[in-house]
This record gives structure tokens, sequence and C-alpha cells, in this order.
């Protein structure tokens, strides 16, 4: 069964790749400018765009591939351990890029290639260290709340981090990390839902934690679309699979008791493969071909502005 599992995940995570692309290309197009008229200012979605968004074929098709990838996400964590299935999910990042590169023609630069690199190899030792002790377990109601509550917390601070930022890359990176933060919570949520049913507990606990994933779904889908209104589509899926895995596993681990079996030397050595996953976000964000572009044409701006004022004088 975690055989099947770990296939389902990989499905999911090529589910995820082509649905995000599909959806960033509709995003881009119904995306408005920042509050700075500058090109440095940040894309946004308003209210408006996100119901224009409902008329284009594109976004729908996206939105269900990544329905169909979370379903079959689910699926494989009601069978397996969250921090055997989630990081799987990290496949999505170089299957994006690989899509990407052949849509436009291009190909990846060599630092591209070591960003994403260190995305799934910092995420791949996460996983291995991860998976070799984790065991099964199941969490108490109130430690689920107080567990919410946190995360909710942390969601709301990059959210807030997002909406002050005028850089298109800090305010997509927020919006990503905010969305795979409520999406990590979402994954430990839905593995203790599974325990529960699985126990046969009361009803108002189990609507209790279906309402919880509905409201973490909803709000990390919306981050998520103002990432991709933000920045590339690689990026976010980058964001999303380094971050979303680190979360799951982490409130597996708290939560759910599945780290119970693991040694001092496997925390750390996950603590740095998660930190070797998020220098290959950060590399990737800085050398992406979408970010050379704009720190090219700010720099073009700024020359443009310095001629203009020494004209005046």
């Amino acid at each position: 069964m975690t055989a099947l599992a770990v296939v389902a995940a990989v499905i999911a995570a090529a589910c995820f790749a082509v649905g995000g692309i599909l959806q960033h290309r509709a995003v881009a197009a119904e995306a408005v400018p920042g509050p700075s008229a500058r090109s440095t200012g940040a894309a946004r979605l308003g209210a408006g765009g996100f119901v224009a968004l409902l008329r284009r074929p594109g976004w729908l098709l996206g939105l269900a591939l990544a329905g169909a990838g979370a379903t079959l996400h689910a699926l494989a964590l009601v069978v397996a351990p969250v921090s055997v299935i989630q990081p799987v999910g990290v496949l999505a990042v170089p299957i994006a890029v690989l899509l990407v590169a052949r849509a436009t023609g291009t190909r990846p630069s060599a630092a591209v290639g070591a960003a994403v690199g260190l995305a799934v190899g910092g995420v791949a030792g996460f996983v291995a260290l991860a998976a070799g002790s984790a065991v099964s377990g199941a969490a108490d109601p109130t430690t689920l709340a107080l567990a919410g509550a946190g995360v909710g917390t942390v969601v709301l601070a990059l959210a807030a981090v997002a909406a002050r930022a005028t850089s298109p890359i800090v305010r997509c990176l927020a919006c990503a990390a905010g969305g795979a933060t409520a999406f990590g919570l979402v994954s430990a949520l839905v593995r203790a839902l599974a325990e529960r049913v699985a126990a046969g507990a009361a009803v108002l606990d189990v609507a209790g934690l279906a309402g919880a994933i509905v409201v973490a779904l909803l709000a990390g889908g919306w981050l998520v679309q103002q990432a991709f209104a933000a920045g590339p589509a690689e990026l976010v899926v980058a964001t999303l699979t380094v971050v979303d895995p680190v979360v799951a596993v982490g409130l597996g681990v708290a939560l759910l008791g599945e780290g119970a079996a693991t040694g001092p030397p496997a925390a750390l050595g996950m603590a740095g493969c998660a930190v070797v996953a998020a220098v290959g976000v950060l590399a990737l964000a800085r050398h992406h071909p979408d970010a050379l572009r704009r720190r090219e044409q700010a720099r073009t701006d700024h020359h443009d502005d310095r001629l203009v004022r020494s004209g005046r004088s």
C-alpha cells in the first residue's frame, strides 16, 4: 500500500506542475499592476480578476488538474505517513521547469539547473531521512486546534509581508510560502481526519476537522493565485513543493507522533536538508530569467531617471 501511495504522489506531482503552469498563464493575463507605477511594482489579482478566471478554460483545466493532484495526494496520505508521502511532490519542480522551457523554446541556464538540483536534492534527502523513522500516530483535538492557530498566525504574517512588498519576487515568495504553509496544515489535517474516521470518532469531531481543511484550502488557494500573479510558475511550484513538505512533516512529527523513532542525528540531517532545499528556492528566485529581466529593467529605469534629472539640471 505504501508503494501504491508513493506512485499516486508522483502522479499528483505531475498534475500539480502542469496545473500550476496553466493557472499561471491565466492569472498573469488577469493580474493588474501593484501600487507602484514603476516596472518593479508587484502585480496583484483583484476580485474582478478572480471572477474573470472562471471564464478562462485554461485556468479551469489547471484547477481541475490541481484538484486531481490533491485528491491523489490525499488518498496517498490515507494509507501512508505524512513524512513519507508529502515530500514526493518536489518532483513537480523539475517537471515545471522543463515544461516551461519547452513552451518558451529556451534552455534552462546552469544556475537554474543548480538551483533546481539543490531544491530536489534537499527534499529528497529530507524524505529519505524522514521515511527511515516514520511511524503512524494520532493527535488529540486540543493539540490540533493549537497547531491550527499557530499555522494560521504564520500564514497571516506572510500575507502581511506580501501586502507590503513592492518587489515582485518578494511578493511571489511570501504568497507562495503562505499558501504552502496552509497546504502543509491541510496534509496533516487530512492524515488526522483519516485516523479519526478509522477510530470511529464522533461526527462533530470529524466535521470540525473537515471544516478546518476547507478553510486552510481556501486561504492557501487564494495566496497561491496571488503568487502566480506576481512571479513565474516555476518559482511558485518550487516554493510550494519545498515549504509544504517541511511544514507537513513538522506537524506530523509534532502532532501525530510520526517522529517518535527519529534520533538526533536524523533530525539534524533533516534540518540540514531543509536548509539546502530553501537555498535552492532562493537561488531559483535570483537566477530565474524573469528575475534577471526585471533587474535589468530596473537598472534601465534607474539610468533613464538619472538622465532625466541631469537634463533638468
